[in-house]
Order: C-alpha cells, then sequence, then structure tokens
C-alpha cells in the first residue's frame, strides 16, 4: 500500500523544510514541521515507511532541546515503524536518551547494539561519553 502522491510530496515538503530548520539550529520550530508531517500519515500510523523517519527527527529534535524523556519516547514509536527496529541511529539515540535520564544499565544495551550493527562509524557525532561507556565491554 502506498501514500497519495500529494499527501506524500506534502510530508517531503514538510520535512525538507524541518531538516533546513534543524540545520540552522531551530529546533522547535523543526519539531513542528516534522510533526505536522507525522499527522499527515493515514492510520495507522505504524505501517508507513515515512513514520520510521519521521518520529526519529521529532526524536533528534527533542533530543537537540535537551528534552530526553520525549525524546525517548519518540524514538521507541519509531523501533515499531517499517525497519525501526535494530536501526542504528534509533538505537544509539535511545542509549543517549537512557543514559542522559540516568538508567546506565538501559543506556548500554543499546548502545552496544548500535555498536554492533554498526561499530564506531555510528559514535562519529555524538558525544565521546557515550562509546566510553561501552567500549570497556566490547
Amino acid at each position: 500500500m502506498e501514500l497519495n502522491d500529494k499527501v506524500y510530496d506534502e510530508i517531503k515538503q514538510r520535512s525538507a523544510r524541518g531538516n533546513e530548520l534543524a540545520d540552522s539550529e531551530y529546533y522547535r520550530e523543526a519539531l513542528n514541521e516534522f510533526k505536522k508531517a507525522l499527522e499527515l500519515l493515514p492510520q495507522p500510523v505504524y505501517m508507513w515507511e515515512a513514520s520510521t523517519w519521521l518520529y526519529a527527527s521529532i526524536g533528534d529534535m527533542y533530543f537537540q532541546l535537551n528534552d530526553y524523556s520525549d525524546s525517548l519516547d519518540s524514538f521507541l514509536q519509531a523501533q515499531k515503524c517499517p525497519d525501526g527496529l535494530g536501526n542504528p541511529f534509533i538505537c544509539v539515540r535511545i542509549g543517549e536518551c537512557f543514559f542522559e535520564l540516568g538508567n546506565i544499565e538501559k543506556a548500554k544495551q543499546y548502545l552496544m547494539q548500535a555498536y554492533m550493527l554498526e561499530g564506531e562509524k555510528i559514535f562519529l557525532d555524538a558525544d565521546p561519553k557515550y562509546l566510553a561507556l561501552i567500549l570497556p565491554l566490547v
């Protein structure tokens, strides 16, 4: 099943606008664009591929805003979507959120999963403290 072309085009436009805003560090505005794009998806949203990257984008904006609880919620939603489970970026962000929320054991679990899927390169743009947490376990 595919999305209507008009709906898909609007989702892509809002996502592109969200990415532009995020690149300029207007995270709250970008978050709003990604949320509006997600609202365009027919129910159930979890069946659409676009939901994976939209939830991940929403989670990433919350992460940039240091709202780790909402970020975690968004990334856990992304895992329920097509190809979300086992996605290295989603895993690393979930691990980072757990770390920031003080759940170190869960952080290790997800960060290690990301490491096993993608190696050290998934941590290139991350704060070194996340990789340092799991390196003794490797």
